[in-house]
């Protein structure tokens, strides 16, 4: 949300910096996350001053330029090459001198340099009022008044506003300073707290009255639970024309784009009070008359935008006798607005039902100034009050007069909250006590009324603008925040509770792996659960029937709920390498979302994604990639560290595989992880090897709760090693060797290795050579080199006979 600051200083009158006052805002909660310039003409005509015109010749070499002699207060006159038709002796004219840099229409700079025109010397530019930014003519200098004094900046001729611009990062539930008044009104208070007094200055209505009664629009509410309130009232006579500066500068400091003076004193209402507004040209109304209704569903009603929309039968509409006119408190149609033709206009002030205004906003895909304050919840009790001051803007602006009663169709008052605060558990929530005065004062500051005081407590009445103060822990949370987080003490006392839980939680468990992964180079990604449904058709194993869908996305690409992290992590990969980063090594703990005939699940993941390098490159040239057996490494090592060691190798069936492995234990899947198949890398615009895992965290934390860790002492006898070069099919994998060695020797057997695998020139076809090594140790006695070769020997047979493996 943006703030002027010079629009602020219209409610309250201070001299505080912007800095220091983003600093109190900040600490009311009213978090500034920056401070914009604003300058009315881009650039404050820095450079330009008032000339007046000694000579002006024709120039020798063009027919249409002329040579000027200009005195612009210095101590001697400048040359000046302009050709402007216009320009004349004795005119005072805007100069830009040397060095001064102006703008385009588009916002694009160029600054006047010292130059040769058609051979002769110029010093500087005469300006028209389209190069300065203050108009749109070019046809000719802007001539200025003859007793304009030379030498004097442009930038104080021509009033140029600076100003100072919050961008508040406001927080859903403080609806009630969605404007300058309610920014005002929270400095107000902050200001208070710091001993210094000021005043709340209030637009006043006081000259608002009716001038005659010839122009009635009647009104039904006809949902009141939709439109609890409805002010109108009708203004005739009036012209619409474009805005006076001083309107459109606090508009375009605040990012909005002048429309007219009807449009623009709505748009003013709304950003300075809060309330949002609409104006209706009353000859547009059919029948003169205003339903406030839902309509059938499936109703066609084109907006302002030129978009057709089909209405739900939930949607509250402003109608006429014959036709929806405006979607309530969201959006205006496109045939009932205001024109240049537009001679009168009902003017609309309402307060809508927040729940129904954002159910429409979302099912429509709309955000509108209007739109984003009615759904938070603005103040009921202003409508009237802010209808009364934009008629009257209205009125100074653009004629005419009031022609109607104030219609204000308000059955059932929105009554203010009643909370009753307790010393003792403001006390208790804040961490220190704060002294009984200082609370009734910073409440009554915040227009929170005192009815009754004890020794025990208040018994206070909130606003009803302040839907967010509903009970005691917001009004303890309102004292803190006026009074200051920074001045509640810190004490060396810390209580803390300790809870007596498994070790095998969820949170433990992640937080083990988590350490384990980052230490060997991984970093932890956290993606959008919610995705394209486009990505099911990457992977031909996701069906779309198992779609959870949204029933209002924010977007397509953000329309389902994700049935694999692996596209999100694509995109994150993607990301990264298209910013040259191509070693990347992520993991991600989530969840996946499936509909199964009408059953919604979610389903725990840890998903590991590694590309290109281990490591960045060194200057040693030790840039080993991450291939495929580094990773099964990494996923070995992983559930290692939960104590899960027995687990079956089988081929992945996954299709987003082009080869893979699956380990599991029994019938519980624990991980599946391969190299993605190219076909999916080319939609993210990946073109180097990605490796992906995805481990059904689920069944690891119930297969890790049934691990018991053994501590074993450590061997006081030494271990031997033995290796065996093997000539195998080149069908057999070293998962085979594994397996048939340790059944063949289960107690001194502690190690199996392979260290090197050959496989072509002297070689016989089909065939490959395993180095594999073997590490025995006794716990109790030292090995003799007869029970090592009685080993050796087991293990020979048994790999001869049951793999057909020879001795190289």
């Amino acid at each position: 949300m943006k703030i002027s600051y010079n629009w602020i200083k219209q409610f309250i009158k201070t001299d505080w910096t912007a800095l220091q006052t983003e600093e109190l805002l900040t600490d009311l909660g009213l978090e500034v996350e920056g401070i914009t310039p604003y300058e009315s003409v881009k650039g404050g005509l820095k450079g330009v001053v008032v000339g007046e015109v000694l000579t002006c010749v024709q120039h020798p070499n063009a027919d249409r330029l002329k040579i000027t002699t200009v005195n612009i207060g210095a101590e001697a006159p400048v040359q000046i090459v302009c050709g402007a038709p216009n320009v004349a002796a004795g005119q005072k004219v805007p100069v830009a001198t040397i060095g001064t840099t102006l703008y385009t229409e588009e916002g694009e700079s160029w600054t006047i340099k010292k130059g040769k025109i058609r051979g002769e010397e110029s010093f500087g530019m005469i300006c028209a009022e389209d190069e300065l930014g203050l108009g749109k003519s070019h046809d000719g200098i802007m001539v200025l008044a003859e007793d304009t004094v030379v030498g004097t900046a442009a930038s104080e001729l021509f009033n140029i506003e600076n100003d100072e611009v919050f961008e508040i990062g406001l927080t859903p539930n403080r609806a009630d300073a969605m404007s300058h008044f309610g920014t005002a009104r929270d400095l107000k208070a902050g200001f208070l707290q710091k001993d210094i007094n000021v005043e709340l200055i209030t637009p006043s209505v006081s000259a608002f009255h009716v001038d005659n009664r010839t122009l009635k629009i009647d009104v039904d509410v006809q949902n009141k639970e939709l439109a609890p309130r409805y002010c109108g009232v009708t203004i005739s006579g009036l012209k619409v024309a474009e805005s006076p500066e001083w309107l459109k500068n606090r508009l375009k400091s605040i990012g909005l784009t002048p429309k007219n003076n009807v449009v623009d004193v709505t748009n003013y209402v709304l950003h300075e009070l809060g309330q949002p507004l609409h104006a209706f040209d009353t000859a547009k109304i059919a029948g003169n008359k205003i339903e406030v209704k839902t309509v059938a569903a499936g109703t066609k009603f084109t907006t302002l935008d030129e978009v057709e929309r089909e209405l739900h039968e939930d949607d509250l509409m402003i109608c006429d006798a014959e036709k929806p006119m405006c979607i309530a408190g969201v959006f205006g149609g496109i045939t009932s607005g205001v024109t240049e033709h537009t001679t009168s206009i009902f003017l609309e002030s309402a307060y809508f039902n927040p729940v129904s205004i954002r159910k429409t906003a979302k099912r429509h895909a709309l955000n509108t100034d209007a739109s984003f304050r009615f759904e938070r919840g603005i103040d009921p009790n202003i409508t009237e009050y802010a209808l009364k001051r934009a008629t009257l803007l209205i009125l100074e602006l653009c004629g005419g007069e009031i022609t109607s009663d104030v219609i204000d169709a308000y059955p059932n008052k929105i009554k203010d909250f009643e909370v009753r605060l307790s010393f003792e558990n403001a006390k208790k929530l804040i961490g220190q006590e704060i002294p009984k005065e200082t609370i009734k004062r910073i409440l009554t500051s915040l227009e929170i009324k005192v009815n009754n005081v004890t020794e025990t407590g208040l018994g206070l009445t909130v606003p009803a603008y302040r839907n967010d103060v509903q009970r005691e822990a917001d009004i303890i949370e309102e004292i803190l925040r006026v009074y200051g987080y920074n001045n509640i003490e810190f004490t060396n006392k810390l209580n803390a509770s300790i809870s007596n839980s498994s070790k095998f939680e969820d949170h433990k468990l992640q937080n083990v792996v988590g350490n384990q992964l980052v230490a060997q180079g991984f970093f932890e990604m956290l993606a959008n659960s919610l995705t394209t449904p486009d990505y099911i058709k990457l992977d031909e194993q996701l069906k779309e029937e198992h779609n959870i869908t949204m029933l209002n996305p924010l977007s397509n690409d953000l329309s389902v709920m994700r049935q694999s992290l692996l596209f999100s992590g694509l995109e994150a990969l993607s990301y990264n390498i298209n910013r040259k980063r191509s070693n990347v090594k992520f993991f991600e703990f989530g969840k996946t979302y499936h509909n199964y005939n009408e059953t919604r699940e979610e389903h725990k993941h840890l998903t590991l994604l590694a590309t290109g390098n281990r490591t960045a490159e060194a200057w040693n040239g030790l840039n080993k990639p991450s291939e495929f057996f580094y990773f099964k490494g990494i996923i070995k090592s992983t559930l290692e560290r939960l104590g899960i060691t027995r687990f079956k190798e089988t081929p992945a069936k996954e299709a987003i595989f082009s080869e893979g492995l699956t380990l599991a234990l029994g019938k519980n899947k624990l991980v599946s992880f391969g190299l993605v198949k190219k076909n999916i890398l080319k939609h993210f615009g990946i073109s180097q090897e990605v490796l992906f895992a995805d481990f059904n965290w689920d069944n690891i934390l119930e297969v890790a709760k049934h691990n018991k860790i053994k501590f074993t002492e450590i061997p006081k006898y030494p271990e031997v090693r033995r290796d065996f070069a093997l000539l195998l099919d080149e069908a057999v994998s070293f998962e085979s060797i594994h397996t048939i060695a340790k059944q063949t020797e289960k107690q001194l057997l502690k190690e199996v290795n392979l260290f090197d695998v050959y496989q072509g020139k002297n070689l016989p076809k089909g065939k490959k050579s395993y180095a594999v090594s073997f590490t025995l140790q006794d716990a109790n006695k030292t090995l003799t080199d007869k029970q090592i070769d009685k080993i050796m020997k087991k293990l020979q047979a048994n790999f001869e006979r049951q793999l057909g493996a020879e001795l190289r």
